[in-house]
């Protein structure tokens, strides 16, 4: 089975690449088809992580496993991609060089079987170009979310208040 699958970078502009990809193929190989697809050289770290329906990001599925001690990493090499993008699950991210943060989108959009003589995984579409830099990412804080308010609320927290 072929995944034709839809890679955006996060960002205002429409960037975004169509790629198609056989269901067997690895993680590793899927991460090297958009390197590939939006020109990076393919040095950097990055990983994938599964997500709900509203992109919260879950699991980390790693290029290398940089975990210290006893915990398990999901590996790109071990996971393929049938198994982490289905019609139920279709979506997940992508974060490419953990310094700049490149992140993309990713989104099963149709499984469909292979053309006899077509090669994979092959660019469908492309669309916008990527920027020099990658977009900047706003982590502030909501500037509605009254701290006040939840420190009024100091009996509702689950501690000893004197504790030490």
């Amino acid at each position: 089975m072929i995944y034709k699958i839809r890679i955006i970078l996060d960002t205002k502009e429409d960037i975004f690449r169509d790629i198609e990809i056989e269901a067997e193929s690895t993680l590793e190989d899927f991460h090297n088809a958009i390197n590939q697809a939006f020109g990076f050289e393919g040095d950097e770290m990055a990983s994938f992580y599964t997500c709900d329906e509203n992109w919260n990001q879950e699991e980390e599925i790693a290029l290398f496993d940089m975990s210290e001690g006893n915990e398990s990493v999901r590996l790109m090499n071990e996971t393929f991609l049938e198994d982490t993008l289905t019609r139920q699950h279709p979506k997940m991210i992508y974060v490419y060089d953990f310094l700049s943060m490149w992140t993309f989108f990713v989104e099963l959009a149709d499984i469909v079987e292979a053309k006899e003589g077509s090669n994979y995984p092959n660019l469908l579409f492309s669309f916008g170009e990527l920027p020099d830099s990658p977009p900047e990412k706003n982590f502030e804080a909501d500037p509605n979310f009254d701290f006040d308010e939840t420190f009024d609320r100091y009996d509702d927290l689950d501690f000893e208040e004197n504790w030490n």
